[in-house]
């Protein structure tokens, strides 16, 4: 998604999902990005064949993140409080200070995403918000069967792994 030429930062929201069926085991990701302003709207998803759900969400707004062209003020809803809370509780400013462990002093699991996710969110203004999963939000909703659609596409042999509509 592009800027606008005002100058301002575009205001972008972000809708994402991930898991896996069983966890860990064959696993997908998904979001919707939408810019109001400029009447814009892109789905985004992907699957592998071995992760974990947590890995999955950790990926979902990575995807969306890195679609982005220019710096943008960005909402993000997610239904993974493992998501939200290291940013809301400020769990992965923690992590860093501590070398990327815990504060049980062991490493801190998908690290290589969660820096990536870190990187990725220092070029935006990042807003968290969590919603209740399979409780009716569209956009939640829309990402979940996203996710299990790039699944069953990965299990059924397409290799493609990513679709962007």
């Amino acid at each position: 998604m592009h800027g606008s030429k005002t100058g301002s930062k575009p205001k972008v929201e972000i809708f994402t999902d991930g898991g896996c069926d069983p966890n860990p085991g064959p696993g997908g990701w998904a979001a919707i990005l939408k810019c109001p302003a400029m009447g814009l709207e892109k789905e985004i998803s992907g699957a592998e064949n071995d992760t974990t759900n947590n890995r999955m969400e950790l990926t979902a707004v990575i995807e969306a993140l890195s679609a982005l062209k220019v710096p943008c003020e960005v909402t993000i809803v997610t239904d993974s409080r493992y998501l939200a809370d290291a940013f809301k509780a400020r769990w992965i400013e923690k992590w860093k200070r501590n070398g990327w462990k815990t504060a049980a002093k062991t490493p801190v699991k998908n690290q290589d995403l969660w820096m990536r996710l870190d990187e990725l969110c220092r070029r935006h203004s990042v807003e968290w918000v969590w919603t209740e999963g399979h409780a009716g939000h569209p956009e939640n909703e829309r990402c979940d069967r996203m996710v299990r659609e790039a699944r069953e596409r990965r299990s059924a042999g397409d290799a493609r792994g990513r679709d962007r509509h």
